[in-house]
């Protein structure tokens, strides 16, 4: 019988949805636009992978919608995104020493020695840093997002765009505009720009390495890799599955926890043709006035978290006799 393992991701801007085999071999993946409805968009990534579902031995979520999907799905293990990225990237490259992760809303660096996370920093703040500030650029210039890497390659003169902030980076290049710059070397300007803000802000500190991974959305931007590598004068490589990586991971994680437990928590007819929904309210018990999340199926709550001390949380009745 065919062995399969679910890796769920739900981001703000993307749910992605990863199954492996009993090799880590990527069978099938989706990339879903969350478009702020978490619950309903992962709803309708299982009805995708529904008729395989019987074959499916084990589930990991990670994502900032990680302990949402968890519920969801009855999750195996849940880890957050660091720990996944890092996992699937040293599933790729066993070496790998340093990962670098640009989504649309955030970013991220990962830096590993002998296998193990040594350091990392986020960015959720400055859009400047992330995939999009490019989106953006984009549109402003009239061009498709997807030509924006191969019109970078084909820049002759360097223009140098300011990065330290998106604002200042758009009344740049509206200069740039201004002077008559090309626009493929305004491109060119903007990636490298981007690339100067990440390892400003989130590498900074960091003694970055390879051999180097980059990760998420932006890495099928070959103009930011380029500029990476640029950059850090060495290669960079871009993994197949670059744009799930994180979901990767959590497949790789469940397999490796069910192979252990000997058991999987996922069970079918908790997840298909169910009504979920999110409640939340502020807890009044301590002057910590935790906001409290709690998910229902079915009408029925199955779990809540965000309380420091446990007192909902631990309320909660996990059926794990029930489990096959």
């Amino acid at each position: 019988m065919e062995k399969l393992y679910l890796g769920v991701d739900v981001g703000s801007v993307s749910t992605n949805l990863v199954l492996i085999d009993e090799n880590k071999n990527v069978i099938d993946k989706y990339y879903l636009r969350t478009k702020g409805k978490p619950i309903s968009v992962l709803q309708e990534g299982m009805k995708l992978v529904e008729d395989r579902s019987q074959f499916i031995k084990g589930v990991g979520a990670t994502g900032s919608g990680r302990h949402l999907a968890s519920a969801m799905l009855s999750a195996d293990i849940v880890k957050n995104e660091i720990t996944a990225h890092a996992i699937a990237g040293l599933n790729i490259i066993p070496n790998v020493r340093t990962i670098l992760e640009i989504g649309g809303q955030d970013s991220k660096i990962i830096i590993l020695r002998n296998g193990v996370v040594q350091d990392f920093a986020m960015n959720t703040v400055c859009a400047a840093g992330t995939g999009s500030f490019l989106d953006r650029q984009a549109s402003r210039l009239g061009i498709k997002i997807e030509d924006f890497g191969k019109l970078a390659l084909e820049s002759k003169i360097p223009v140098r765009i300011a990065g330290r902030c998106a604002v200042f980076a758009e009344s740049d290049m509206i200069h740039k505009q201004q002077l008559g710059h090309s626009q493929e070397d305004i491109i060119n300007g903007l990636c490298e720009s981007l690339v100067r803000n990440y390892l400003n802000n989130v590498g900074k500190g960091k003694k970055i390495t390879g051999p180097i991974l980059f990760q998420g959305g932006v890495a099928a931007n070959i103009g930011i890799k380029r500029a990476f590598e640029k950059a850090l004068d060495t290669e960079v490589f871009v993994p197949e599955h670059y744009d799930v990586m994180g979901a990767l991971g959590a497949a790789i994680l469940a397999k490796d926890k069910v192979s252990n437990a000997g058991k999987t928590k996922f069970i079918t007819d908790k997840v298909f043709n169910k009504e979920f929904e999110v409640n939340g309210f502020e807890c009044k018990y301590c002057s910590n006035a935790c906001e409290v999340i709690e998910i229902l199926r079915d009408k029925q709550i199955i779990a809540r978290w965000g309380d420091k001390c446990g007192r909902y949380s631990n309320m909660i009745v996990h059926d794990d006799e029930e489990l096959a």
